[in-house]
């Protein structure tokens, strides 16, 4: 039994021993139709307990459908009331509905049920021994019963019994529904009273395997004494369908020469005996074969595969063999019933015979300069299956064509090869032509057992070319010409001339082309130029004439005319992409330009547009970044100095056309575009360089040596030399300082002023200290007083010792341009070196100049590491 019948059956009998739930009295148990019923219960319910009957059937007899508007109760098709659920009254009255419908005469029915409450008296017991029940067997649940398949009878034929142990206490009554009984198939089984089910006739199993029926058991008055059970009968098999092939008649295929075990295919049968019994257990057998010798096939006897004994299948022989095939279940005993069919194995057609020349030797006559005309027909012989692959000849000239006057082709019906003139012969250069042409298949040659052998048919051809008073011909007899889709016109695309055969020249040739020809194109009468007629734009012509065939008609002197024919073809009218515009102006923010191209074309020949740039240096310092299909970013890929940068933009549009634009960015020292004067900016080409800043560094210092070469000069011839005992002062110069300063007490040190310059010439701005290069004479810088006699002593002292000047000053000179040269963030100063015009004698500015000594503490270290000589200088220095 099912566990949920389990469980009712339970409380049923849990609710005997307790004399039928203390005296459970059912007040209607047959109602009039459709009626209100009451029925008395206890206040609490077990799952699985039988609350009363109603007589369904009264109130529609036709009831398809059976429920409870409340989930604890189920209603039985006899109208038997069950709880689902452990339920209590709590109110001690309860009330829900039976719904009962009739769905093919759309008719419904309800019930209204009340459930009265009462707490559970003792209840009296009819035996004593009742009290406590002891079974010692079940029999409400036997095993399913069987029947065999077309049994003899007699009839009615006792299959099983059921009892229920309720018959221990009550008088039971035992009855039956389901298929077979009330329902299709009804009358082949029933019940009587005391549980006996008995067969009344046989059954086939393949039309009904198995019987579900359901079992009652009532007292008299028609309580229910138990749980409904669902009792199966099952039908025994018994062999009797022999089985069958699933197709009358089986068809496979195969290769001719396979190997021995190829698989050819598989016969399948079914049996509609009781699976997976000796009564569907098949074998499979060849009865006979046609041919009947050789044997070449065999079959699998229990998967019904069909395969190859040996590898002498031939097509070219037998195409077709026959099997008859029998089939038997009882594992193939002969006892088995069995049944036969027949399968058909085609042999395919593989490439085991090389075709053949059934003549080996041809001779033919054709005129010359005939074109495009049959000479002969050449058969060919094959004994593969005509029309496959394999039988079909392809022919091949081989020796003979090279000038390609000849072609060769195969028709395909009746397999032979055709020879015709597709490029006129000359009678004046050849009059023989000896032809060598093979014949092959299609597919590759196989080489196998029994096939014939490996020869190649082969077979010769002797053209012989006749004379023939002949016009100009053109050459080539066809022209192509691709015209520019945007061509204007009276363009010329192409010439085309034809010769006289007699002499091999043009000359004396006038050319036309004949009405309702193609309008593109016109031809020049004397010279053959073929121009264009009308503008042809590729985007204003219909797609579906953008060929035209032109036939040209040439003309000699003697009247005679040859003919040649010109293809033109509008090609696309694919115009060069721009850069639009192409000045652009980069600001110090370095934002991205956007750049923009432009194509006049339609799709496919417009964008989408691909950016590079042509220079490969100028890749190294710009870099492009794809916005969309017709702009990029343009930016610098490092720091540069201002100026005006060209960079070749190069644009591909969607066809591969390309087109170079020269794009000029303005790099400004500027916030925003509009801020920037070009006029002011200065091009990178005129940006110095280093071997410049030299250039010009060996420039102020040859103008010194001039200088000081002047000075030593100019002192010999005024002053007298004067030795110095302190030859720390040797290294002395004479300075342009002004005057001496306040702290400035030695008396070495004797600070002086050049003279002024003219208001033309120039200086070079050296920090504190300027170097003339136009003066001559040396004055003090107040009063313009002269030298004392030490001062020329020292200025003396000072031009005889001017090579250790010139150790001191120049490395000094060198590492004050080398600072010079850059800034905070070590780029070219652009103040390093400026020319600068005489302004006036005893300027207070001094020099403004990059190479002051502003920055002098941060490169004083080599005043320590002087000798005593020059610590007064350096002393006196410091406390500047």
């Amino acid at each position: 039994m099912a566990p949920a019948a389990a469980r009712q059956r339970g409380s049923l009998c849990r609710a005997a021993s307790r004399h039928v739930l203390f005296g459970l009295l059912v007040l209607n148990s047959f109602c009039e139709a459709c009626k209100e019923v009451t029925f008395n219960v206890p206040s609490k319910l077990e799952a699985g307990t039988l609350v009363g009957k109603v007589n369904l059937k009264e109130c529609l007899k036709s009831a398809e459908h059976i429920s409870s508007s409340d989930p604890n109760f189920r209603i039985l098709e006899d109208g038997s009331v069950f709880t689902t659920n452990t339920t209590s009254l709590s109110s001690e009255e309860k009330t829900f509905t039976i719904l009962l419908k009739d769905v093919q005469g759309h008719e419904e029915k309800t019930i209204d049920v009340n459930l009265l409450g009462h707490q559970e008296k003792t209840p009296k017991t009819r035996h004593t021994r009742d009290t406590v029940l002891r079974r010692t067997k079940r029999r409400w649940a036997p095993i399913p019963s069987s029947l065999m398949e077309n049994a003899l009878g007699p009839f009615p034929m006792l299959i099983q019994q059921v009892q229920s142990d309720a018959a221990q206490y009550h008088t039971v009554y035992y009855s039956a529904t389901g298929p077979g009984i009330d329902k299709e198939p009804v009358g082949l089984f029933y019940m009587d009273k005391n549980g006996n089910i008995f067969a009344t006739g046989p059954v086939d199993r393949e039309e009904y395997p198995m019987f579900k029926i359901t079992c009652y058991a009532t007292s008299a008055d028609g309580y229910l004494l138990e749980t409904p059970l669902e009792h199966t009968i099952k039908i025994e098999d018994d062999n009797d369908n022999a089985p069958e092939f699933t197709e009358d008649c089986f068809q496979f295929h195969v290769k001719e020469h396979c190997k021995s075990g190829t698989i050819v295919g598989q016969v399948t049968a079914k049996d509609r005996d009781e699976p997976n019994t000796l009564h569907t257990s098949l074998r499979y057998r060849i009865v006979s074969e046609q041919p009947s010798s050789p044997k070449i096939f065999s079959i699998n006897s229990e998967s019904g595969v069909i395969s190859t004994l040996s590898s002498q299948l031939d097509r070219e022989k037998l195409a077709k063999h026959i099997l008859l095939i029998e089939v038997r279940d009882m594992g193939g005993q002969p006892f088995g019933l069995c049944n036969t069919t027949t399968a058909v194995i085609i042999v395919d057609d593989i490439n085991d015979n090389v075709p053949i020349f059934s003549i080996s030797s041809y001779e033919v006559r054709v005129q010359e300069n005939r074109v495009n005309v049959e000479i002969l027909r050449i058969p060919c012989l094959d004994k593969d299956e005509p029309n496959s692959t394999a039988w079909q000849c392809k022919f091949t000239i081989v020796k003979g064509n090279e000038d390609n006057h000849f072609a060769i082709t195969t028709d395909k019906r009746t397999n032979e090869g055709i020879l015709c003139v597709v490029k006129g012969l000359n009678y004046e250069t050849s009059q023989l032509k000896i032809l060598e042409i093979t014949v092959a298949n299609e597919i590759p040659y196989v080489i196998v057992p029994y096939s014939s052998a490996l020869a190649q048919g082969t077979c010769t051809v002797r053209v012989i070319v006749q004379d023939v008073d002949e016009g100009p011909v053109f050459k080539p007899c066809l022209l192509r010409i691709t015209i520019d889709g945007c061509a204007k016109g009276e363009t010329v695309v192409g010439k085309y001339l034809a010769e006289d055969p007699e002499t091999g020249n043009s000359e004396g040739i006038s050319y036309r082309i004949p009405p309702e020809q193609c309008k593109w194109l016109s031809i020049n009468e004397n010279s053959g130029e073929l121009r264009t007629v009308t503008l042809l734009d590729r985007d204003q012509q219909d797609r579906t004439n953008k060929q035209c065939n032109i036939s040209v008609i040439a003309i000699d002197r003697s009247g005679k005319t040859g003919t040649g024919t010109a293809w033109a073809t509008i090609g696309p009218c694919n115009r060069s992409p721009i850069v639009t515009p192409i000045d652009y102006i980069l600001c110090r923010d370095k934002k991205p330009i956007f750049v923009t191209a432009f194509d006049p074309d339609m799709s496919p020949y417009s964008h989408p547009f691909t950016f590079d740039i042509s220079d490969m240096s100028m890749r190294a310092e710009w870099q492009t970044v794809q916005n969309n299909d017709t702009s990029i970013f343009l930016s610098p890929m490092r720091d540069m100095p201002f100026g005006i940068y060209k960079i070749p933009i190069v644009v591909r549009d969607n066809a591969g056309k390309e087109g170079i634009s020269m794009v000029t960015v303005n790099y400004c020292d500027c916030t925003t575009p509009s801020d920037c004067n070009r006029s002011q900016q200065v091009a990178p080409a005129v940006v110095l360089g280093v071997w410049a800043i030299l250039a010009m560094i060996l420039g102020v210092l040859l103008l010194l040596i001039i200088l000081i070469t002047l000075c030593v000069c100019y002192g010999r011839t005024t002053v007298h030399k004067h030795v110095i005992d302190d030859s720390a002062n040797q290294n002395l110069i004479l300075s342009n300082t002004e005057a001496p300063g306040e702290e400035v007490m030695d008396p070495n040190i004797i600070p002086l002023q050049a003279a002024p310059v003219h208001s033309r010439e120039h200086r070079v701005g050296m920090g504190r200290h300027e170097v003339s290069t136009g003066g001559n004479a040396f004055e003090m810088s107040k009063g313009h007083q002269t030298l004392n006699e030490r001062g020329q002593a020292m200025m003396e002292q000072g031009r005889d010792s001017y090579s250790e000047w010139h150790n001191f000053t120049h490395s000094r000179l060198g590492e004050k341009v080398y600072m010079c040269r850059q800034d905070e963030e070590n780029k070219h100063s652009e103040d390093y070196v400026l020319p600068y015009n005489y302004e006036g004698r005893g300027s207070l500015a001094g020099s403004v100049g990059c190479c002051t000594d502003q920055q002098e503490e941060e490169a004083l270290d080599f005043l320590d590491h002087l000798e005593p000589k020059f610590r007064t200088l350096a002393e006196t220095c410091i406390k500047r």
